[in-house]
């Protein structure tokens, strides 16, 4: 058998399961966080952020304390460790989106993380989703440690970030 032939035997698979991959990839396309927001669940109404503690946790109107479903920024905030790449910028990110702003809260399965925090889905009145937008923008990781709604489209929100060097992926100076 030729060489070419044997090369072409032997890349033949290769490349059908190449496809059924790119096939499988692209079944879910992430919806874009400028859509509107779902429609509010019964009982759910629009809050204000009084203030933004770092690029994933808010404090609400009431004192209610929120972290961001499915998203994990550098920390800036904790005394126990020093402030990690990026999380000055992720922080700022966040407060210029939501600080003094009304939002709307939509859940998960979990309503309270293990150490109280009220587990969120936020979304602004122009129907961008915060979650999703902090990850699009390289502001902070998808947080995929537990299952949540919108797990895919947040790990494809991040992958495009990184091959688009956004954020966290920028090349540093």
């Amino acid at each position: 058998m030729s060489p070419r032939r044997l090369l072409r035997r032997k890349t033949a698979p290769l490349i059908v399961l190449l496809l059924a991959a790119v096939v499988w990839l692209a079944r879910d396309v992430p919806r874009s966080v400028f859509q509107p927001a779902p429609e509010p669940a019964p009982g759910s109404d629009w809050r204000t952020v009084v203030r933004v503690v770092d690029g994933d946790t808010l404090i609400l109107d009431g004192s209610e304390r929120i972290r961001l479903i499915g998203v994990d920024t550098p920390e800036s905030v904790d005394p126990r460790r020093p402030v990690q790449y990026f999380g000055k910028e992720a922080t700022a990110f966040t407060r210029q989106m939501v600080e003094g702003r009304r939002v709307r809260l939509d859940y998960d399965e979990d309503r309270r993380d293990r150490y109280g925090r009220t587990l969120a889905y936020v979304f602004l009145e122009d129907g961008t989703f915060l979650n999703a937008e902090i990850i699009r923008q390289g502001y902070g990781h998808a947080y995929t440690r537990f299952p949540f709604r919108y797990m895919e489209e947040f790990r494809a929100y991040e992958h495009e970030a990184r091959e688009n060097h956004r954020g966290l992926w920028a090349e540093r100076r």
